[in-house]
């Protein structure tokens, strides 16, 4: 009785690992379908370097009064 259990531990956890392993590769798959967005430029980014430059205002001020 003892390895019986055993066995139907271990094909329990399998058949887990094998759905979890399916669903991921699903879900990752799925995304990539969906979120396309990496490879589309930003309109507003002219210099091409990002939000670098985009500080507000009150921002540099506070750091030139210290």
């Amino acid at each position: 009785m003892n390895i019986v259990m055993y066995i139907i531990g271990f094909v329990l956890f399998a058949a887990y690992c094998c759905f979890m392993a399916w669903s991921i590769n699903y879900g990752n798959k799925k995304q990539e379908q969906t979120n396309n967005y990496a490879n589309l430029s930003d309109p507003v980014d002219m210099d091409g370097m990002g939000n670098f430059s985009r500080f507000p205002k009150d921002m540099e001020d506070k750091n030139k009064d210290k």
